[in-house]
């Protein structure tokens, strides 16, 4: 008789690829820990050890507010700030080479994981990626929803007001994310470098 062996819980919940892992942590480099949560992004410099991994720098996405980002803390373009201030904190600490970590997340051309690490390798780490899964200058800038916007304004009004409900009742119109974009990464680069 077989006995059936009973994987791990955090494999079983498909919260941990196993065998991913065990290829960081055989690496021996520090991981960049990408995360995204339903309103926020969250970046993480984890380094492996046996009793247990330890976070060197850690950043949520929350944090642009304070540099006065009105819009979404998860949309493409925030997403580039938060990777830009969080390859800065970690050059701070003496972190230069990552290896990326997405965990479940798929690896898709452009996405806002790769946003993250298009900042991270603009503040100055050493991400090993390929350039071509790397968002373009204009979705980091905001134009495909600037764009969007001025479609949806053309076209539907209604849908308009209905999908940018939350920035209007806010006096922030979505056109504008350009400028918003432009004066937040200023700030970034006053308090960082």
């Amino acid at each position: 008789m077989s006995k059936k062996i009973l994987k791990f819980k955090r494999r079983r919940k498909g919260l941990t690829n196993y065998y991913k892992r065990k290829v960081f942590v055989i690496s021996g480099k520090t991981r960049l820990v990408v995360r995204k949560s339903n309103k926020y992004i969250t970046v993480q410099f984890i380094k492996p050890a046996i009793k247990g991994d330890i976070c060197l720098a850690g950043i949520n996405s929350i944090i642009l507010k304070k540099f006065g980002w009105p819009y979404s803390c998860k949309n493409l373009p925030a997403c580039y700030l938060i990777g830009y201030i969080a390859g800065k904190i970690a050059l701070q600490k003496k972190i230069e080479n990552v290896a990326l970590d997405i965990g479940l997340h798929s690896a898709t051309k452009g996405s806002r994981i790769f946003a993250v690490v298009k900042g991270i390798l603009d503040a100055g780490l050493n991400v090993p990626v390929d350039p071509e899964m790397l968002p373009s200058e204009e979705r980091i800038k905001g134009y495909h929803i600037i764009k969007y916007a001025k479609l949806l304004k053309e076209t539907s009004e209604e849908n308009y007001k209905k999908r940018f409900s939350y920035y209007i009742s806010q006096n922030i119109l979505p056109e504008n994310m350009e400028e918003y974009f432009n004066k937040t990464f200023s700030l970034i680069k006053e308090r960082f470098g």
